[in-house]
């Protein structure tokens, strides 16, 4: 298998995102990449020395001072003055992956050829990217319009000789790790600041890396809700697929199916029942996570449209020898996907937090809180409000952050799409959820130990045997916290195949 990935005009999809991360491949541009950002910068040299016609922010200011001519000498300091004017983020760090993301994801939209780069601009960012040379970017800063500005003037600074950068784990100046590899500082040429800061990098990189999370976390809730429903001695005839064949939601179909066959051979969801109907909670599992995985599904055919799209402004049309001052940095899409995905994933913690509170509540043959001697063990009585706190969060987190909008740039940047804010806040509202599982699957393993010695099903066996040699069974009062811990720890380092993720 090669260990690069090649940069070529070909959509990428989120298994090839996923591929690529998975196996730590390098990039390449194919030549025909390569072709095309030279042909688009030859263009763009002849066009700028047969006229004095002004360019958006090629031979002009930016934003409100779009009107102030710059003269040839200074094109250049326009560009160097633009990304160092506008690294002005604040917060906490972006985490390498995602900077890793937003690298990939410059380099390929300034592959299309429509940008104006030097090829050695490009370049230059691969070898970034390959050497593991992440620039350090911070969270706080982008409105979702004009691009994500100022993520991407700390994503670009390091280049420059500017800024600082993550090199094997250490945050180091940027002009020290060029020095090390021997390269010189780029020269920013006409149009490469503006092209480099003006995009959706940022909210893009957090996207693809929260959908992967989200496909993962979709897939366990599942896991989690059939271990649950299992210890809860619950019924299989909700999941039967007549009912679902009725009201054929994609999600709410592929759902029920794969609790079907999460449980498959389990005794104890065999056995017969006293009792005819489940709580929502367990019942409701396939229309609730099914809503969930068909809002991801949109959400992922939206940042996928954008990964493999051209946003940064004026767009370069040298076939047809046009450029255009347009908007395609404009974050409104990605801001209403981020708020999406927030309130679908927001709901799977929701209905999580709520089979844990069955399991501690004594019902069905169940002690209550999960612990012998309830009263002088308090048992699982609290990591139950600790779902429930972290779920309230979550619900003003998933309040919808694309509805607001503040005027920039002295009013010419007059609506902005804040899809920075919704995707800082999706990584928060989906670190989360894994928080909330986690502390289901805490309470669901404990609940199943006094079911024995009835099983489950052997997969949901196997499965349990690896998380018990993590996390075991609870026989009194013990510091929770470690516990609680572990078992995210657990969640967070398995690695599901993609034919468990998305079948």
């Amino acid at each position: 298998m090669e260990d690069y990935h090649l940069i070529i005009n070909r959509p990428l999809d989120l298994h090839d995102i996923n591929e690529v991360i998975r196996s730590n491949k390098k990039l390449k541009l194919s030549e025909e990449s390569k072709q095309k950002i030279v042909q688009c910068r030859q263009y763009l040299d002849k066009k700028l020395e047969e006229s004095d016609r002004p360019f958006y922010g090629i031979n002009t200011g930016f934003g409100s001072l779009s009107n102030v001519k710059i003269n040839d000498q200074n094109l250049s300091r326009l560009q160097r003055n633009l990304v160092i004017s506008h690294a002005c983020g604040t917060g906490e760090f972006v985490s390498v992956e995602i900077v890793k993301l937003m690298l990939w994801f410059k380099i390929r939209s300034l592959s299309f050829g429509h940008s104006g780069v030097q090829l050695e601009t490009v370049e230059r960012l691969i070898d970034f990217y390959n050497k593991d040379v992440f620039p350090v970017v911070y969270t706080q800063g982008s409105l979702g319009a004009s691009g994500d500005l100022a993520p991407l003037a700390h994503l670009t600074l390091p280049i420059l000789g500017e800024g600082e950068v993550w090199y094997e784990g250490k945050v180091k100046a940027s002009m020290k790790i060029l020095n090390h590899f021997g390269w010189k500082p780029i020269e920013l040429k006409s149009k490469e600041g503006l092209a480099l800061l003006n995009g959706t990098q940022f909210m893009s990189a957090y996207g693809i890396h929260l959908l992967l999370r989200s496909h993962k976390l979709a897939y366990l809730g599942d896991l989690i809700g059939a271990i649950s429903l299992d210890a809860y001695d619950g019924l299989i005839e909700p999941f039967n697929d007549l009912v679902h064949l009725v009201r054929p939601h994609s999600g709410q179909v592929k759902t029920a199916k794969r609790l079907q066959h999460l449980l498959e051979e389990s005794e104890l969801i065999n056995r017969p029942k006293d009792h005819i109907q489940d709580p929502y909670s367990f019942r409701c599992m396939p229309q609730v996570h099914g809503a969930t995985k068909d809002t991801i599904d949109f959400v992922e055919k939206t940042f996928i449209t954008e990964i493999n799209a051209v946003t940064d402004n004026p767009n370069i049309f040298y076939a047809e020898d046009k450029i255009i001052s347009g908007g395609n940095f404009h974050g409104q899409p990605l801001a209403l996907a981020f708020d999406y995905l927030k309130i679908a994933m927001a709901e799977l913690g929701n209905i999580s937090e709520r089979r844990t509170f069955q399991l501690v509540s004594g019902q069905r043959g169940l002690p209550e809180f999960l612990v012998d001697n309830p009263g002088l063990n308090s048992g699982f009585m609290i990591p139950q409000y600790t779902a429930a706190s972290i779920v309230s969060a979550n619900k003003q987190l998933a309040t919808p952050a694309s509805v607001d909008s503040i005027v920039s740039s002295n009013g010419q940047e007059d609506h902005v799409s804040m899809g920075a804010n919704a995707a800082t806040q999706a990584l928060t509202l989906i670190d989360n959820i894994e928080r909330v599982l986690a502390i289901e699957l805490f309470n669901a393993s404990q609940a199943l130990h006094f079911r024995e010695p009835l099983k489950s099903s052997p997969f949901i066996e196997a499965f349990l045997k690896a998380y018990r040699n993590v996390v075991p069974f609870v026989k009194e009062d013990i510091f929770l916290h470690q516990e609680i811990m572990n078992s995210i720890r657990f969640l967070n380092a398995l690695n599901l195949d993609n034919e468990a993720l998305y079948n």
